[in-house]
């Protein structure tokens, strides 16, 4: 008899069912098309995933941080590239139901917990990534509201975003007391979206650009207003970090469990791989890193959900281990499997791509260097 479970709790068995039915079968024929198709985040939608963040209350799942690193672990396992996908779709979520004075929340929420509508995060540009206060992209005021200039990059999910949080200058030179966040429905007159980036791999992620060509938006359409949407994104980026994170752990998972069945399976010069030192020792130094990392990420996951003082060193740690642990281990469990593991038939070589990729989202390793050095040092 299976348990009833907990109030906003995702099914274990319908996420692992969706991810084998309908990421794991397809997660290569997506980096040869360069995209996943809408239906899928459509079925992702009717088991929870595009509401992971939202509260019970507004019809979602209102789950706390270190939940979600069980869940985007899972998903990670399957591909990475599709798991980052929802990250900003659900962080929206969080940041549109926190949004109570804002006009358009209640509707607005309604499409985005049950994936009628996709959301993205719009604040890095083409000449400004880790500085993120020097963006250019304009919002000028306008008789009925603000009139938006410029170019936004490297977009999760670009193909595919209805709802856009685009993150804009409203008084240049002020830096980031000037920036104001902005709701913008992708449809808008003037608002452009980009081919999607031709990359090493993980192009499940949907990364592209979007141009504002003196897009026309309404005054009620500012979600956060100067003074205080810079600090929000902030906020935003330092949870993704942790889930970034999570997506780590997924990748050197599955990389660790392929390898590990792999030479148990195989022999050679007359005795198991597993059997041999070298090998044995290879992988449970992986192993080591796993259990490293895991501990790190929950860490700062509980340092985050608490509001505990240090929680962006902490995170920092936890994303600059975890990130250099999945590519090392990847990399030494690709080895186990000799050139077996170059085949389409182990997904690793995908996953390496998706491992080195956790070293630049939501801030590079270098990034959490100058977070780290400066909590030693200033």
């Amino acid at each position: 008899m299976n348990q009833a479970l907990p109030e906003g709790a995702i099914d274990d068995l319908a996420l692992r069912r969706f991810l084998r039915t309908e990421v794991e079968p397809h997660a290569e024929h997506w980096e040869h098309d360069r995209r996943v198709p809408r239906a899928v985040f459509d079925r992702a939608a009717e088991i929870g995933l595009c509401a992971l963040m939202a509260p019970y209350e507004d019809g979602g799942r209102g789950l706390r941080l270190p939940e979600l690193v069980d869940v985007f672990k899972t998903i990670a396992y399957g591909d990475m590239g599709f798991a980052f996908a929802l990250i900003p779709h659900n962080n929206l979520c969080a940041a549109i139901a926190a949004s109570d004075d804002y006009a358009h929340r209640d509707a607005l929420l309604a499409r985005l917990v049950t994936g009628e509508a996709l959301g993205a995060f719009l604040l890095t540009e083409p000449q400004a990534g880790t500085h993120a206060s020097s963006i250019s992209t304009t919002a000028v005021e306008t008789a009925t509201g603000w009139r938006l200039t410029g170019e936004k990059a490297w977009i999760t999910n670009a193909p595919h975003s209805d709802i856009l949080r685009v993150y804009a200058q409203t008084e240049p030179g002020s830096g980031s007391r000037g920036i104001a966040a902005f709701i913008v429905e992708a449809s808008t007159p003037g608002v452009i979206r980009l081919g999607p980036y031709d990359m090493l791999g993980s192009h499940s992620i949907g990364a592209g650009g979007f141009r504002f060509e003196d897009a026309e938006i309404g005054t009620d359409q500012m979600l956060s207003p100067p003074g205080v949407a810079y600090r929000a994104a902030m906020d935003s980026i330092g949870l993704a970090r942790v889930l970034v994170c999570a997506l780590a752990l997924g990748v050197l998972e599955r990389a660790l469990d392929v390898a590990t069945e792999r030479v148990k399976s195989r022999h050679a010069f007359g005795a198991r791989l597993a059997d041999q030192q070298g090998l044995r020792w290879l992988l449970a130094d992986v192993s080591t890193d796993l259990e490293a990392a895991r501990a790190l990420t929950m860490n700062a996951a509980r340092a985050i959900d608490e509001d505990l003082p240090g929680s962006m060193v902490t995170t920092a740690h936890a994303k600059k281990f975890a990130a250099r642990a999945a590519t090392r281990g990847l990399e030494q469990c690709m080895q186990a499997l000799g050139a077996d593991g170059l085949r389409q038939s182990h997904p690793l070589a995908r996953h390496l791509a998706g491992a080195k990729m956790t070293h630049y989202l939501d801030g590079s390793t270098e990034a959490q260097n100058l977070v780290i050095a400066k909590a030693l040092f200033d």
